[in-house]
C-alpha cells in the first residue's frame, strides 16, 4: 500500500507540483507574515483576537499541508488524525458557534453590522481552505494568506471604511475567478485531477485513517458507515455497485443516447461509501468511463448557496452553512456576473473536446440526519432584489453555456440513496431494508405501472384530493394524445436514473392546472418544511406559505429562497404517482418518514415538482416506454419558449414535493366525457391490476394488529 501510495502521489502531483513551485517564494513570505500577526499588536484591541485566530488557523493549515507533502501525515495514529480533524472544524460546530466569528450574529455583536458581516464572511472563506491543505494546494493557500494580510494591513493604521473592505473582497473574487472557477470546471472534466479517486482506489479501506485523508469533517456517521460496509459480504457490495452503475447505463439506453461516445463519469457521494465506489469505478471502466470525483465547493467564488455538489463528509453545522449561503451578496454586481460568465465560456471553449466526453453524474445520496429547520438571522448577508435578478441571469446563462459544451441530449445521470447511522439504533436493519428497496423486481413494477398509465392516458385531468387535515385539492391538466395507439402521456419509470423503482410521471399542461398542494411535513434539499401549502393557477405558483416560523413573512421568504430559488413564480414541471409501497411501509415501520430522501419519498405517494420538467434541455429527444409507445408529454408552455428565447425557458431548479399515502383521500382520472377512473382511494390502490401494490400495506397492517397493546 505504501508503494502504491507513493506511485499514485507522484502521478497526481505533476500538475499541482508545477503550480506549487511557481509560488514557493510568495507562499513562504505569507507564512512568515502570519507568524508575526499572531504575536504583534498593530491593530486595534477589539480586532486583534480576530486576526490572531485567523492567522493561527492558516498556520494550522500550513502544518497539515507540509505533513501531507512530506508523507508524515500517514505516520499519525487514528487518534492524532481525529484531533487534527476536530481542531480544523471546531469553530464551526454548534457548541462553539454562538461565540465564533464564523457566526454573523456574534461577529456583528462584536464589530457592528457592516464590519461584522465582512469579517464573518472572510472567516468563512478562510475556513473553506481545509481541503486545499490535504490536496497540497500551496497556490490556493497562498491566495487565502494574501487575502487575510491585505485586510489586516487596512486595520493597522485605523479602522478602515466599509467600502474599502468591500472592494478588497470584490477584487479577490473577481481576480481569482479565473483560478478557482476555471479549476473547478477542469476538475469536472479531467480524471487525472481527481484527488479522491486516488485515495479510493489505493488506500487500505480497512484502516479507518483513510477517511481523515480527504480533509472533510468526520463524525460517527462516516466512521460507522465505513464500518458497516466493511461488515458486508463481497457479494452484497458488488450488488450495491451493480444497481448503481447499471442504472446509469440503462438510463442512456432508455433515452436513446450513445454512451460509447463518452469517456468520463462524475461520481458524487458522501464519505464512508468508498468500498462501493471502488467497485463502481471498476464497473464504469468496463463501460469505457473514467471517474472524476471532485470535492464539494467551499469558496464563495464557486459554491452555490448551501447546496453541496461533489463529494463531502459531515456538515459541521447546517446553521453555519445557511448563514453563509448568500455571502457573495457582499460584492455581487453585473460586472462580476459578466466576469464569471466570461471565465465559464472561455474555459469550456478551451477544453471543448474534453467537455464533449462528459457523460453526466452518478450520485450516491445519504439520508437519516436529524431534520434541520434554520433560524433566520438578519445579520447574515442577503441579496437585494437587484442581486436576485443577477443570480437568475447567471444561472440561466451559465446553464446555456454548459449545455452548449455538455449537451443535455447526450448526457444522463443516476441517483441512489442509503441511510447513515444517525437515522437511529436500527441503522443496520434499515440499511438492509434500503438495499432491498433499491433492488425490487423492476419487471413487476413495469407491468403494474403500465396498468396505471393505460388509465391515465384516457384522462383530461388528474384530481388529487387530500384527507383529514391535508388541504390538497388540485386538478392537473394532462397532455392530449393525437395517436393513443402509439403515444403515451406518462413515463413508466423503473430502476434506471432514479433508483429505486416506483413511479409514473409526466409534464403537466400548465393552462388548466389549478388548486392547492398541501403537505404536513416534508424535507427538501436538507431543509424541513412544516405545513407547506402552495397554490397553483394555470400551472404557475400563485401563492405559498409554511408553518416553520411564527412570522408568516419569514416562512414566505424561506420558501422564496429555497424552493422558488428567488423566482417570483415557478411552473408545475412534473406530476407523478409513486408506487413503491414497500418503501412507504419501511418508512412507517422505522418511523423515519421525515428522514427519507426525496429520491425514495417521491415513490411513496403522488409528487409534484416545481421548476423545470424532467426533460429539460433534452425535450426533442424521442423517448419510449418499454411497451414501445412514445412519451410525448415532455414540454410545457414555459419550456417551449426555448424555441424563441432559451433564457425564458428554464429555471435551473426542480424540487419534488410528495404527499404520503395516509394523507390522501383520492387520486382519480377525469376523462373528456366526464368519466371518473379512481386510481387510489383512502391511500390504497383500487384500479384493477394494481392491487398487488397493496400487499406491503396489508402486511404492515397485520403486523401492527398482532402487536400487543
Amino acid at each position: 500500500m505504501t508503494e502504491n501510495r507513493q506511485q499514485n502521489a507522484e502521478h497526481e502531483s505533476i500538475w499541482q507540483e508545477e503550480r506549487n513551485t511557481a509560488c514557493v517564494e510568495r507562499h513562504e513570505l505569507t507564512i512568515e507574515r502570519m507568524r508575526r500577526i499572531v504575536t504583534e499588536s498593530t491593530v486595534g484591541e477589539a480586532f486583534q483576537p480576530y486576526f490572531q485566530e485567523c492567522a493561527l488557523f492558516l498556520l494550522e493549515l500550513e502544518a497539515v499541508r507540509r505533513k501531507v507533502e512530506e508523507g508524515s501525515w500517514w505516520k499519525l495514529s487514528l487518534m492524532e488524525m481525529q484531533e487534527y480533524n476536530r481542531r480544523l472544524y471546531v469553530d464551526l460546530l454548534p457548541e462553539q458557534y454562538e461565540k465564533s466569528y464564523a457566526s454573523p450574529v456574534y461577529a456583528c455583536s462584536v464589530f457592528g453590522k457592516e464590519l461584522g458581516q465582512i469579517l464573518s464572511m472572510l472567516y468563512a472563506e478562510l475556513h473553506g481552505g481545509v481541503g486545499y491543505a490535504f490536496e497540497n494546494r500551496m497556490d490556493y493557500l497562498t491566495i487565502l494568506n494574501e487575502l487575510l494580510i491585505e485586510v489586516y494591513n487596512c486595520f493597522e493604521e485605523q479602522v478602515p471604511e466599509y467600502k474599502t473592505l468591500k472592494e478588497i473582497l470584490y477584487w479577490y473574487a473577481s481576480d481569482y475567478c479565473d483560478v478557482f472557477l476555471a479549476d473547478r470546471i477542469e476538475e469536472q472534466l479531467y480524471p487525472d485531477r481527481s484527488f479522491a479517486t486516488n485515495l479510493i482506489l489505493h488506500e487500505n479501506l480497512k484502516d479507518e485513517r483513510y477517511l481523515y485523508a480527504f480533509g472533510e469533517y468526520i463524525t460517527e456517521n462516516e466512521l460507522r458507515t465505513a464500518r458497516h460496509l466493511a461488515s458486508l459480504s463481497e457479494e452484497t457490495i458488488q450488488k450495491m455497485a451493480d444497481v448503481y452503475t447499471e442504472g446509469y447505463r440503462i438510463g442512456f439506453i432508455n433515452t436513446g443516447k450513445d454512451l460509447s461516445k463518452k469517456s468520463v463519469v462524475n461520481i458524487r457521494y458522501c464519505l464512508g461509501f468508498e468500498r462501493v465506489v471502488r467497485r463502481a469505478i471498476c464497473n464504469f471502466e468496463k463501460m469505457g468511463l473514467q471517474p472524476v470525483i471532485y470535492r464539494a465547493a467551499s469558496s464563495v467564488i464557486t459554491r452555490k448557496e448551501q447546496i453541496r455538489i461533489g463529494y463531502y463528509g459531515a456538515i459541521p453545522n447546517k446553521q453555519y452553512e445557511y448563514d453563509h449561503r448568500s455571502d457573495q451578496a457582499l460584492f455581487l454586481d453585473k460586472r462580476y456576473v459578466e466576469r464569471k460568465l466570461d471565465v465559464l465560456k472561455n474555459v469550456y471553449e478551451k477544453h471543448k473536446e474534453q467537455a464533449a466526453q462528459f457523460a453526466g453524474p452518478a450520485v450516491i445520496e445519504t439520508f437519516g440526519e436529524k431534520p434541520f429547520s434554520p433560524e433566520v438571522h438578519e445579520e447574515a448577508l442577503s441579496y437585494t432584489e437587484l442581486q436576485q435578478g443577477l443570480i437568475l441571469q447567471y444561472d440561466s446563462k451559465s446553464g446555456q453555456i454548459t449545455n452548449q459544451y455538455i449537451k443535455g441530449e447526450e448526457r444522463s445521470f443516476t441517483i441512489v440513496a442509503y441511510p447513515v447511522p444517525e437515522i437511529g439504533n436500527q441503522y443496520s436493519e434499515i440499511f438492509d431494508e434500503v438495499i432491498r428497496i433499491n433492488t425490487l423486481d423492476a419487471k413487476l413494477y413495469e407491468k403494474v405501472q403500465q396498468t396505471l398509465i393505460d388509465a391515465l392516458d384516457q384522462g383530461e385531468y388528474v384530481h388529487v384530493l387530500g384527507k383529514g387535515e391535508n388541504r390538497t385539492d388540485l386538478k392537473v391538466k394532462l397532455w392530449k394524445l393525437n395517436d393513443p395507439e402509439k403515444e403515451t402521456i406518462f413515463e413508466n419509470c423503473v430502476a434506471d436514473v432514479n433508483i429505486p423503482v416506483g413511479e409514473v410521471f409526466t409534464s403537466p399542461v400548465l393552462e388548466g392546472t389549478n388548486g392547492i398542494l398541501h403537505v404536513s411535513r416534508v424535507y427538501l434539499n436538507e431543509l424541513q418544511y412544516r405545513d407547506l401549502e402552495i397554490t397553483f393557477k394555470d400551472g404557475m405558483i400563485a401563492d405559498y406559505r409554511c408553518g416553520n416560523f411564527e412570522n408568516e413573512e419569514d416562512g414566505r421568504k424561506y420558501i422564496y429562497d429555497n424552493v422558488l430559488h428567488n423566482h417570483e413564480t415557478l411552473p408545475l414541471g412534473e406530476f407523478a404517482i409513486g408506487t413503491n409501497t414497500t418503501a412507504y411501509v419501511v418508512a412507517k415501520k422505522y418511523q423515519i418518514e421525515d428522514k427519507m430522501p426525496i429520491l425514495i419519498a417521491e415513490k411513496t405517494g403522488p409528487h409534484f415538482a416545481v421548476g423545470d420538467t424532467c426533460y429539460s434541455w433534452s425535450e426533442d429527444i424521442r423517448v419510449y416506454n418499454p411497451n414501445g409507445k412514445e412519451i410525448v408529454a415532455k414540454d410545457n408552455s414555459c419550456s417551449l419558449l426555448r424555441k424563441e428565447d432559451v433564457s425564458k425557458a428554464y429555471f435551473q431548479c426542480h424540487t419534488d414535493i410528495t404527499i404520503p399515502y395516509e394523507e390522501l383521500e383520492e387520486i382519480s382520472v377525469l376523462t373528456k366525457d366526464e368519466k371518473q377512473i379512481i386510481l387510489l382511494k383512502d391511500g390504497r390502490f383500487v384500479l384493477p391490476g394494481t392491487e398487488v401494490l397493496n400487499i406491503p400495506l396489508d402486511e404492515d397492517t397485520e403486523v401492527n394488529e398482532m402487536k400487543p397493546e
